[in-house]
């Protein structure tokens, strides 16, 4: 693998921020599917790929949305171009037969409960971090959230209790006028052990 130039990483880690606040700027189909085939082509166990995503874009979808959030969540996104739901597929199982290469997949996870329950915790959370990724990489800035109440959520949107809600990515063109500070990070030596 070659390195990504310092423009790139910047572009996805170190110039990139949690957007609070959004341009009234559109973001097209076309580039929510080319996010959403980048974010694909992460790795997830077993190709697994739980992770399921719904768009807000339309005034009416996001006031569905509203109840559910947090005060102060309201604002950014009642105002974000796209807000996205990021959910976890519980059946996601049934595609194993087309997406990994051996036999026995499907019948392992529906046999084994809590293993199809981690498996697509873990890698639900996995994808949504792979789309803030693929979106900052394709331009968009991201305002991830989990001040919202999920029963709420999933009650309004995923009534079948097939999908459930993971968290939320408000999504855009970022108004830097509404950015924090860059709040602390932990250094290695506080984070990290090598053994």
């Amino acid at each position: 693998m070659t390195p990504l130039d310092p423009v790139a990483i910047d572009t996805i880690f170190r110039q990139a921020r949690t957007a609070n606040g959004f341009l009234d700027k559109p973001v097209s189909m076309d580039l929510l599917k080319q996010v959403y085939e980048l974010a694909a082509l992460g790795p997830t166990s077993m190709n697994t790929q739980p992770t399921r995503y719904v768009f807000l874009q339309s005034k009416e979808a996001r006031e569905r949305l509203l109840p559910a959030m947090s005060p102060g969540n309201l604002d950014k996104t009642r105002t974000a171009p796209v807000t996205v739901i990021v959910a976890t597929d519980t059946k996601f199982h049934e595609y194993m037969p087309r997406v990994w290469h051996r036999e026995g997949a499907k019948e392992n996870f529906e046999a084994n409960a809590a293993l199809a329950s981690a498996t697509a915790t873990r890698n639900g959370t996995l994808g949504g971090a792979y789309f803030i990724i693929a979106a900052r990489a394709l331009g968009l800035d991201c305002g991830p959230m989990s001040g919202f109440d999920i029963a709420k959520v999933d009650a309004e949107f995923f009534p079948d209790g097939r999908w459930k809600t993971n968290f939320l990515i408000n999504l855009g063109h970022g108004d830097d006028s509404k950015l924090f500070n860059r709040n602390a990070r932990l250094g290695f030596d506080e984070a990290c052990k090598v053994l």
